[in-house]
């Protein structure tokens, strides 16, 4: 069984992270989203930079194909999905609001105590980069900058999660394990 999809259209260093882990993981184009061949999976991770066509041109698929991946969340699959490197986006395939303002910084992050089991960082880490931040959107807040604003937000939809993070850096193998931990193998 694949605990991760990863949706990218390329080989990407994020993908040596999940083998160092023992995660299983497979690298799919958004496109191949809901086709009869791809096999169960418990997470979708979009990369960072998924919605700039300077590095990917994953979106189209994911746009596509937003139904399937409402309903793999309403199954229990969790999305995680980190910064789309563009100006603004608006997460429009989503099944919530969420806008994204990106703005490249390191900042001292604030943890919510509510969702510390899902945090991206490690427990000791204070200082991140990161490549943005949310507005508009009910999600719970995660981590925050200074100023108040999300740097990390997760939103329950059905069974599932969707996770958005802006952390500028490859997340804990505790983060990655709890995910899979916690999410159900659902077909997409």
């Amino acid at each position: 069984m694949t605990d991760v999809m990863l949706l990218w259209d390329t080989p990407v260093l994020f993908e040596k992270l999940f083998v160092e882990y023992n995660i299983k993981c497979q690298r799919v184009q958004a496109e191949s989203i809901g086709t009869p061949f791809l096999p169960p999976c418990r997470c979708i991770v979009l990369p960072t930079g998924f919605a700039n066509p300077v590095y990917t041109s994953t979106l189209k698929g994911i746009v596509r194909n937003k139904n399937k991946i409402e309903n793999f969340l309403k199954k229990g699959g969790t999305v995680v999905i980190f910064g789309p490197m563009v100006p603004e986006y608006d997460y429009d395939w989503l099944p919530f609001k969420l806008k994204y303002v990106q703005e490249q910084g390191s900042c001292t992050v604030q943890r919510m105590e509510a969702h510390e089991d899902i945090c991206v960082i490690e427990k000791h880490v204070t200082e991140v980069e990161y490549d943005g931040y949310f507005l508009d959107t009910d999600a719970n807040v995660v981590l925050k900058d200074p100023k108040g604003r999300s740097l990390m937000v997760v939103k329950d939809v059905g069974k599932g999660k969707v996770i958005a993070c802006s952390i500028h850096e490859f997340p804990s193998q505790d983060f990655l394990q709890t995910i899979v931990a916690m999410s159900s193998s659902c077909k997409i």
